[in-house]
């Protein structure tokens, strides 16, 4: 054997140098390592480059998120430099569409609200303070208004009990409720009053508001404040110096009231006189000769005969009307037919809209042209560039409501979509949301008391309606492109899928029904997010006694860390 052989076997093997790296070698075998290493430059070689790549190794093994390479990292600060132009064309679009939102659906009603004597432009301040519905703050703060306010103070800690500590929450909870203790004043008594047959009598006088609750109800005395009736049959024959909000399936008001009549009844009579505003939404009702309504009245309604006398305006959707009575303002009509009877007297405009042409008798006094427009029944697909323009516009408002959200709430985000991954849980789910809190918080806003919680309810209804689109939209979009848990490919999914779901529910016949589907289907997993999120973590099964330690003697050539 020549010499160049025998060096070739001095060498150390690759897995000698790799044990001797990963520091499972003895201590005598790590010691001759490290001498032959100082001698023999192959070695040290092979030793070296084992050493990096073990170390590169481990490093890969330990690092959560990949690095990213540098000509991407270069890319990344270059458009998020650029992304400012962007954030400021969202925002320009975002006000686009609260415009055309406001423009398109807000300012018509409040137009048709100041018409209907509501009297207020400020709708917020309309309906919380100044409403029929609202008696004012300071004297409707009674123990039903302590108690929601305390429910909401305990629906709030139970929501943030994860990050709160027990003591903190108790602390939390007692603080508020003393703080609400120490606002309330106290208010006049309210009257409430239940059973199958239900009288104010003549020579009876109530000095608060008063809610009546049964079969027959009849107020023949008086009553120096609201009145609130539930029943079947409601006789208003007495004089109430307040409002009269009546939920009935027959009410007729032939007494005298000094405020407005808000009714929600199958048929309803006025022959007695009202002071101010009457809002009515029935099947049938009645002005008859002896009626008088000193303000406006609006109605929603099948049949509507007006023989009475309205002080301002009259504002009416109907199927049928006639109108032979007095009208001391405008009037605007729109159903499928309107008849002027010859007694008929109108001050102000009058306008019709309706299937047919109006029946004006000769004697009828108009103080202008009745004008009449025809009712156009036109499809929602059709429309031209006006429908283009503002499909767009609603299109783009989604996008930029699932950009925000999305943005905002990366993680719940992207809970909402996998729940919704889950069709029967969150379709069923959804039925059950979709009904449930409507329902809740239409009986909420009835209760009056409850009238808060029944506002912020609805609010969070629509909110969450609007959110289904984002939602299902983003699935969409993933069954699409496929799957991702990055945010702003999320992004570009689920504008995609909007897309696709927006041009879906303007599809003749099954639009509809594909709306639904999507409401259901996305308010379903938005609350099983929500549930699944609010659920306590439980902790894995952990070993209630700690293990022993060994008592055993290691092998002899055992070393720790190459020691």
């Amino acid at each position: 054997m020549n010499d160049s052989e025998q060096n070739a076997n001095k060498h150390l093997e690759e897995m000698t140098l790799l044990l001797y790296v990963e520091r499972q070698l003895d201590r005598e075998a790590a010691q001759e390592v490290s001498l032959h290493t100082q001698t023999c430059t192959k070695c040290l070689n092979l030793l070296r480059a084992l050493d990096r790549e073990s170390r590169l190794l481990t490093r890969a093994m330990l690092e959560q998120d990949e690095p990213m390479p540098a000509r991407l990292a270069e890319f990344r600060v270059a458009v998020k430099k650029s992304m400012q132009w962007i954030w400021g064309l969202v925002f320009g679009l975002a006000v686009l569409g609260v415009y055309a939102l406001y423009t398109g659906y807000i300012e018509p009603w409040e137009l048709q609200l100041e018409q209907a004597g509501f009297g207020s432009t400020n709708l917020l301040s309309l309906v919380v303070f100044q409403g029929a519905f609202w008696k004012g703050w300071q004297s409707m703060f009674t123990l039903f208004e302590f108690f929601s306010l305390a429910v909401l103070a305990g629906l709030g800690i139970l929501a943030v009990r994860r990050y709160l500590r027990r003591g903190t929450a108790l602390a939390v909870m007692f603080a508020s409720l003393g703080l609400m203790a120490s606002v309330a004043t106290p208010v006049s008594a309210t009257e409430f009053r239940k059973g199958d047959t239900i009288t104010v009598k003549r020579d009876e006088t109530i000095k608060s508001d008063i809610y009546l609750s049964g079969q027959h109800i009849r107020v023949e005395g008086t009553v120096d404040g609201d009145v609130f009736a539930f029943g079947q049959q409601v006789d208003v024959t007495g004089h109430v110096t307040g409002d009269v909000i009546c939920f009935a399936q027959t009410a007729r008001v032939s007494g005298q009231v000094d405020g407005n009549i808000r009714a929600f009844t199958n048929n309803i009579t006025i022959s007695g006189n009202v002071d101010k505003n009457v809002l009515a939404f029935n099947e049938v009702i009645n002005l008859d000769s002896n009626g008088k309504i000193g303000h406006s009245l609006t109605i929603f309604t099948q049949t509507a005969t007006l023989d009475g006398k309205i002080g301002t305006d009259f504002l009416g959707f109907f199927q049928q009307a006639t109108l032979s009575g007095f009208i001391g303002g405008n009037m605007k009509a729109k159903g499928q037919s309107l008849t002027i009877g010859s007694s008929a007297e109108i001050d102000g405009k009058a306008v019709f809209e309706g299937d047919k042409p109006a029946v004006v008798a000769a004697e009828a006094k108009l103080g202008s042209p009745l004008e009449y427009k025809k009712l156009e029944h036109k499809s929602h697909t059709e429309g031209g560039a006006g429908f283009v323009f503002w499909w767009l516009i609603w299109t783009s408002a989604f996008v930029m409501l699932g950009l925000v959200l999305i943005n905002l709430l990366p993680r719940f985000a992207k809970e909402c979509v996998e729940s919704a991954e889950q069709y029967g849980a969150a379709v069923g789910l959804g039925v059950l949301v979709f009904f449930g809190m409507l329902i809740a918080a239409v009986f909420a806003c009835i209760t009056i008391v409850l009238l808060l919680v029944g506002v912020s309810s609805i609010f969070l209804w629509i909110v969450a309606l609007f959110s289904s689109y984002v939602v299902v939209g983003s699935v969409v979009g993933q069954w699409i492109l496929g799957r991702t848990h990055e945010v702003w490919p999320l992004v570009g999914r689920m504008a995609i899928g909007l897309i696709v779901i927006r041009v879906a529910t303007q599809l003749p016949f099954l639009g509809f029904w594909i709306t639904c589907g999507i409401w259901v289907w996305g308010m379903g997993a938005t609350a099983l997010a929500l549930y699944r999120r609010l659920q306590p973590v439980i902790a894995p099964n952990i070993p209630s006694v700690p293990m022993a330690p060994l008592v055993s003697p290691l092998p002899p050539n055992t070393t720790v860390r190459g020691v």
